[in-house]
Protein backbone atom coordinates (compact mmCIF):
# COMPACT_ATOMS: atom_id res chain seq x y z
CA UNK A 1 0.00 0.00 0.00
CA UNK A 2 1.35 3.39 -0.99
CA UNK A 3 1.75 6.31 1.42
CA UNK A 4 -1.12 8.07 -0.34
CA UNK A 5 -3.45 5.07 0.10
CA UNK A 6 -2.48 4.76 3.75
CA UNK A 7 -3.32 8.40 4.33
CA UNK A 8 -6.71 7.91 2.65
CA UNK A 9 -7.42 4.91 4.87
CA UNK A 10 -6.47 6.87 7.98
CA UNK A 11 -8.71 9.77 6.93
CA UNK A 12 -11.62 7.38 6.28
CA UNK A 13 -11.14 5.74 9.70
CA UNK A 14 -11.00 9.13 11.43
CA UNK A 15 -14.09 10.33 9.54
CA UNK A 16 -15.97 7.14 10.44
CA UNK A 17 -14.95 7.49 14.10
CA UNK A 18 -16.12 11.12 14.17
CA UNK A 19 -19.39 10.23 12.47
CA UNK A 20 -20.35 7.45 14.90
CA UNK A 21 -19.45 9.66 17.86
CA UNK A 22 -21.63 12.48 16.56
CA UNK A 23 -24.54 10.07 16.01
CA UNK A 24 -24.05 8.56 19.47
CA UNK A 25 -23.87 12.01 21.07
CA UNK A 26 -27.24 13.05 19.67
CA UNK A 27 -28.77 9.65 20.44
CA UNK A 28 -27.64 9.89 24.04
CA UNK A 29 -28.99 13.40 24.45
CA UNK A 30 -32.39 12.58 22.97
CA UNK A 31 -32.61 9.40 25.05
CA UNK A 32 -31.98 11.27 28.31
CA UNK A 33 -33.72 14.59 27.58
CA UNK A 34 -37.42 14.87 26.83
CA UNK A 35 -38.64 17.52 24.40
CA UNK A 36 -41.22 20.05 25.55
CA UNK A 37 -43.29 20.06 22.37
CA UNK A 38 -46.38 18.02 21.54
CA UNK A 39 -44.80 15.98 18.76
CA UNK A 40 -45.49 12.27 18.49
CA UNK A 41 -43.25 9.91 20.43
CA UNK A 42 -41.13 7.48 18.40
CA UNK A 43 -42.82 4.08 18.23
CA UNK A 44 -41.28 0.99 19.81
CA UNK A 45 -38.70 -0.75 17.55
CA UNK A 46 -41.03 -3.67 16.72
CA UNK A 47 -43.58 -1.21 15.29
CA UNK A 48 -41.17 0.77 13.11
CA UNK A 49 -40.82 0.26 9.36
CA UNK A 50 -37.35 -0.39 7.95
CA UNK A 51 -37.13 3.23 6.81
CA UNK A 52 -38.22 4.49 10.24
CA UNK A 53 -35.60 2.26 11.91
CA UNK A 54 -32.83 3.69 9.71
CA UNK A 55 -34.06 7.23 10.38
CA UNK A 56 -34.15 6.56 14.13
CA UNK A 57 -30.68 5.02 14.09
CA UNK A 58 -29.24 8.18 12.54
CA UNK A 59 -31.37 10.90 14.15
CA UNK A 60 -32.31 9.35 17.51
CA UNK A 61 -35.73 8.98 19.12
CA UNK A 62 -38.37 11.65 19.44
CA UNK A 63 -39.16 11.80 23.14
CA UNK A 64 -41.82 14.32 24.27
CA UNK A 65 -42.00 14.94 28.02
CA UNK A 66 -44.43 12.39 29.52
CA UNK A 67 -47.68 13.94 30.73
CA UNK A 68 -50.10 12.65 33.33
CA UNK A 69 -53.14 11.33 31.46
CA UNK A 70 -55.60 11.07 34.36
CA UNK A 71 -55.95 11.62 38.11
CA UNK A 72 -56.92 9.26 40.94
CA UNK A 73 -60.57 8.34 41.39
CA UNK A 74 -60.07 8.50 45.15
CA UNK A 75 -59.55 11.60 47.26
CA UNK A 76 -55.90 12.56 46.98
CA UNK A 77 -53.40 15.23 47.99
CA UNK A 78 -50.87 16.75 45.59
CA UNK A 79 -47.40 17.20 47.09
CA UNK A 80 -44.37 19.11 45.81
CA UNK A 81 -41.19 17.69 47.31
CA UNK A 82 -37.76 19.28 46.99
CA UNK A 83 -35.13 16.73 45.98
CA UNK A 84 -32.32 17.08 43.41
CA UNK A 85 -35.27 18.47 41.40
CA UNK A 86 -38.69 19.51 42.60
CA UNK A 87 -40.96 16.52 42.10
CA UNK A 88 -44.73 16.14 42.22
CA UNK A 89 -46.50 13.29 44.01
CA UNK A 90 -50.05 12.14 44.71
CA UNK A 91 -50.80 10.87 48.20
CA UNK A 92 -53.86 8.63 48.57
CA UNK A 93 -54.58 7.78 52.20
CA UNK A 94 -56.44 4.63 53.16
CA UNK A 95 -58.61 4.45 56.27
CA UNK A 96 -57.04 2.09 58.85
CA UNK A 97 -54.01 1.79 56.58
CA UNK A 98 -51.65 -1.18 56.92
CA UNK A 99 -48.78 0.97 55.68
CA UNK A 100 -47.75 3.10 52.71
CA UNK A 101 -46.54 1.89 49.31
CA UNK A 102 -44.49 4.40 47.29
CA UNK A 103 -44.79 3.78 43.54
CA UNK A 104 -42.13 4.70 40.96
CA UNK A 105 -42.78 4.57 37.22
CA UNK A 106 -40.60 3.40 34.35
CA UNK A 107 -38.69 5.23 31.60
CA UNK A 108 -40.79 7.53 29.44
CA UNK A 109 -43.76 7.31 31.77
CA UNK A 110 -45.29 9.24 34.70
CA UNK A 111 -47.25 8.70 37.88
CA UNK A 112 -50.68 8.32 36.30
CA UNK A 113 -49.38 5.10 34.71
CA UNK A 114 -49.16 3.71 38.25
CA UNK A 115 -52.82 4.31 39.12
CA UNK A 116 -53.92 0.76 38.32
CA UNK A 117 -51.18 -0.64 40.56
CA UNK A 118 -52.10 1.91 43.23
CA UNK A 119 -55.71 0.72 43.09
CA UNK A 120 -54.57 -2.84 43.81
CA UNK A 121 -52.53 -1.73 46.83
CA UNK A 122 -55.47 0.33 48.08
CA UNK A 123 -57.72 -2.75 47.84
CA UNK A 124 -55.18 -4.60 49.98
CA UNK A 125 -55.49 -1.92 52.67
CA UNK A 126 -52.44 0.26 52.00
CA UNK A 127 -52.05 3.98 51.42
CA UNK A 128 -50.08 4.96 48.32
CA UNK A 129 -47.74 7.71 47.18
CA UNK A 130 -47.36 8.00 43.40
CA UNK A 131 -44.29 9.85 42.15
CA UNK A 132 -43.33 11.76 39.02
CA UNK A 133 -39.57 11.37 38.58
CA UNK A 134 -37.64 14.44 37.47
CA UNK A 135 -38.34 15.34 33.86
CA UNK A 136 -41.66 13.49 33.85
CA UNK A 137 -45.27 14.51 34.47
CA UNK A 138 -45.46 17.67 36.56
CA UNK A 139 -41.97 17.39 38.03
CA UNK A 140 -39.19 19.84 37.26
CA UNK A 141 -36.95 19.67 34.21
CA UNK A 142 -36.81 17.46 31.12
CA UNK A 143 -33.87 15.21 32.05
CA UNK A 144 -33.92 11.50 32.87
CA UNK A 145 -30.91 9.41 33.93
CA UNK A 146 -32.52 5.95 33.78
CA UNK A 147 -32.55 5.51 37.55
CA UNK A 148 -29.18 7.02 38.47
CA UNK A 149 -30.08 10.47 39.78
CA UNK A 150 -33.68 9.34 40.35
CA UNK A 151 -32.34 7.29 43.28
CA UNK A 152 -32.07 10.56 45.23
CA UNK A 153 -35.78 11.15 44.63
CA UNK A 154 -36.59 7.70 46.02
CA UNK A 155 -34.80 8.73 49.21
CA UNK A 156 -36.67 12.05 49.34
CA UNK A 157 -40.04 10.30 49.07
CA UNK A 158 -39.10 7.65 51.63
CA UNK A 159 -37.95 10.30 54.10
CA UNK A 160 -41.14 12.32 53.59
CA UNK A 161 -43.37 9.34 54.37
CA UNK A 162 -41.19 8.40 57.34
CA UNK A 163 -41.46 11.97 58.66
CA UNK A 164 -45.24 11.51 58.97
CA UNK A 165 -44.68 8.75 61.53
CA UNK A 166 -45.28 5.88 59.11
CA UNK A 167 -43.13 2.86 59.92
CA UNK A 168 -44.49 0.33 57.41
CA UNK A 169 -43.06 1.75 54.21
CA UNK A 170 -42.86 -0.37 51.06
CA UNK A 171 -41.31 0.59 47.72
CA UNK A 172 -42.68 -0.49 44.34
CA UNK A 173 -40.95 0.23 41.06
CA UNK A 174 -41.22 -0.92 37.47
CA UNK A 175 -38.23 -0.98 35.09
CA UNK A 176 -36.36 2.33 35.65
CA UNK A 177 -38.33 2.82 38.88
CA UNK A 178 -37.08 -0.55 40.12
CA UNK A 179 -33.50 0.43 39.26
CA UNK A 180 -33.84 3.74 41.12
CA UNK A 181 -35.06 1.87 44.22
CA UNK A 182 -32.13 -0.54 44.07
CA UNK A 183 -29.57 2.24 43.65
CA UNK A 184 -31.11 4.22 46.49
CA UNK A 185 -30.83 1.28 48.89
CA UNK A 186 -27.26 0.67 47.68
CA UNK A 187 -26.27 4.32 48.24
CA UNK A 188 -28.17 5.26 51.39
CA UNK A 189 -29.30 3.92 54.72
CA UNK A 190 -33.05 3.81 54.04
CA UNK A 191 -34.69 0.66 55.36
CA UNK A 192 -38.04 -0.09 53.71
CA UNK A 193 -40.19 -2.87 55.15
CA UNK A 194 -39.98 -4.54 51.74
CA UNK A 195 -39.62 -3.81 48.02
CA UNK A 196 -41.43 -5.04 44.92
CA UNK A 197 -39.41 -4.58 41.73
CA UNK A 198 -40.51 -5.33 38.18
CA UNK A 199 -38.06 -6.07 35.32
CA UNK A 200 -34.97 -4.08 36.43
CA UNK A 201 -32.07 -4.27 33.96
CA UNK A 202 -28.80 -5.84 35.05
CA UNK A 203 -26.57 -3.00 33.88
CA UNK A 204 -26.91 0.22 31.93
CA UNK A 205 -24.69 -1.20 29.21
CA UNK A 206 -26.93 -4.25 28.82
CA UNK A 207 -30.07 -2.15 28.49
CA UNK A 208 -28.44 0.06 25.84
CA UNK A 209 -27.38 -3.08 23.96
CA UNK A 210 -30.95 -4.39 24.14
CA UNK A 211 -32.23 -1.24 22.43
CA UNK A 212 -29.78 -1.72 19.54
CA UNK A 213 -30.70 -5.41 19.21
CA UNK A 214 -34.39 -4.51 18.94
CA UNK A 215 -33.44 -2.22 16.04
CA UNK A 216 -31.44 -5.08 14.46
CA UNK A 217 -28.35 -2.89 14.75
CA UNK A 218 -24.87 -4.00 15.88
CA UNK A 219 -24.14 -3.26 19.52
CA UNK A 220 -20.36 -2.91 19.02
CA UNK A 221 -19.08 -0.22 19.11
CA UNK A 222 -22.18 2.01 19.17
CA UNK A 223 -23.65 0.86 22.51
CA UNK A 224 -20.47 1.64 24.41
CA UNK A 225 -19.98 4.98 22.67
CA UNK A 226 -23.59 6.00 23.32
CA UNK A 227 -23.26 5.06 26.98
CA UNK A 228 -20.03 7.05 27.24
CA UNK A 229 -21.62 10.22 25.86
CA UNK A 230 -24.81 9.74 27.85
CA UNK A 231 -22.78 9.63 31.03
CA UNK A 232 -20.74 12.69 30.06
CA UNK A 233 -23.88 14.69 29.26
CA UNK A 234 -25.61 13.74 32.51
CA UNK A 235 -22.71 13.84 34.95
CA UNK A 236 -22.11 10.18 35.81
CA UNK A 237 -20.17 7.15 34.57
CA UNK A 238 -22.78 4.99 32.89
CA UNK A 239 -20.64 1.86 32.91
CA UNK A 240 -20.90 1.77 36.72
CA UNK A 241 -24.72 1.94 36.75
CA UNK A 242 -25.24 -1.76 37.49
CA UNK A 243 -28.36 -2.92 39.41
CA UNK A 244 -26.99 -6.47 39.54
CA UNK A 245 -24.26 -5.07 41.81
CA UNK A 246 -26.72 -2.89 43.76
CA UNK A 247 -28.59 -6.11 44.60
CA UNK A 248 -25.70 -7.28 46.81
CA UNK A 249 -26.50 -4.43 49.23
CA UNK A 250 -30.23 -5.16 49.44
CA UNK A 251 -31.10 -7.04 52.63
CA UNK A 252 -34.80 -6.21 52.97
CA UNK A 253 -37.48 -8.64 51.73
CA UNK A 254 -37.80 -8.44 47.95
CA UNK A 255 -40.38 -9.61 45.43
CA UNK A 256 -38.85 -9.68 41.95
CA UNK A 257 -41.29 -9.86 39.00
CA UNK A 258 -40.45 -10.59 35.36
CA UNK A 259 -42.16 -11.35 32.04
CA UNK A 260 -40.64 -14.30 30.18
CA UNK A 261 -41.01 -12.61 26.77
CA UNK A 262 -39.25 -9.40 27.79
CA UNK A 263 -37.01 -8.17 24.94
CA UNK A 264 -35.59 -5.26 26.93
CA UNK A 265 -34.31 -7.23 29.93
CA UNK A 266 -32.96 -10.77 29.63
CA UNK A 267 -33.67 -13.68 31.96
CA UNK A 268 -29.91 -13.86 32.61
CA UNK A 269 -29.99 -10.32 34.03
CA UNK A 270 -32.95 -11.18 36.27
CA UNK A 271 -31.31 -14.39 37.49
CA UNK A 272 -28.11 -12.49 38.32
CA UNK A 273 -30.05 -9.88 40.27
CA UNK A 274 -32.04 -12.52 42.11
CA UNK A 275 -28.89 -14.46 42.99
CA UNK A 276 -27.27 -11.33 44.43
CA UNK A 277 -30.23 -10.22 46.55
CA UNK A 278 -29.78 -10.80 50.27
CA UNK A 279 -32.42 -11.75 52.80
CA UNK A 280 -35.95 -12.99 52.10
CA UNK A 281 -36.67 -13.00 48.36
CA UNK A 282 -39.19 -14.33 45.87
CA UNK A 283 -39.05 -14.50 42.06
CA UNK A 284 -42.22 -14.69 39.96
CA UNK A 285 -42.08 -15.21 36.18
CA UNK A 286 -45.18 -14.34 34.13
CA UNK A 287 -45.70 -16.33 30.93
CA UNK A 288 -46.64 -14.69 27.62
CA UNK A 289 -45.66 -11.31 29.07
CA UNK A 290 -43.11 -8.82 27.78
CA UNK A 291 -41.72 -5.50 29.01
CA UNK A 292 -45.18 -4.14 29.75
CA UNK A 293 -47.74 -3.48 32.47
CA UNK A 294 -48.09 -6.89 34.12
CA UNK A 295 -51.68 -6.18 35.11
CA UNK A 296 -52.74 -6.33 31.45
CA UNK A 297 -52.33 -10.12 31.30
CA UNK A 298 -51.74 -11.18 34.90
CA UNK A 299 -53.98 -9.02 37.10
CA UNK A 300 -55.33 -11.82 39.31
CA UNK A 301 -51.96 -13.56 39.66
CA UNK A 302 -50.12 -10.26 40.22
CA UNK A 303 -52.49 -9.26 43.01
CA UNK A 304 -52.18 -12.68 44.63
CA UNK A 305 -48.37 -12.59 44.43
CA UNK A 306 -48.18 -9.08 45.88
CA UNK A 307 -50.67 -9.84 48.65
CA UNK A 308 -48.84 -13.05 49.61
CA UNK A 309 -45.54 -11.17 49.74
CA UNK A 310 -46.86 -8.27 51.81
CA UNK A 311 -48.57 -10.56 54.32
CA UNK A 312 -45.43 -12.71 54.70
CA UNK A 313 -43.12 -9.93 55.93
Amino acid sequence: MTVSNKQKCIRIIILFFLMINIIAYFHAYKFTHFTKDNSEKTKTPDRLTKFEKVKTLFLGVNNPKPKNKKVPNQKYQTLRLKSNKEIECWLIQNTNSKGTVILFHGYGSEKSSMLDKSDEFLKLGFSTLLVDFMGSGNSEGNQTTIGFKEAEEVKTCFNYVASTGETNIYLFGTSMGAVAIMKCINDTNIKPKGIIIECPFGSMYQTVCARFKKMNAPTIPMAGILLFWGGIQNGFWGFNHNPSEYATKIHCPTLLLYGEKDKSVSRLEIDEIYKNLKGLKKLRIYKDTGHENYLLKNKTQWSQDVNAFLTSI
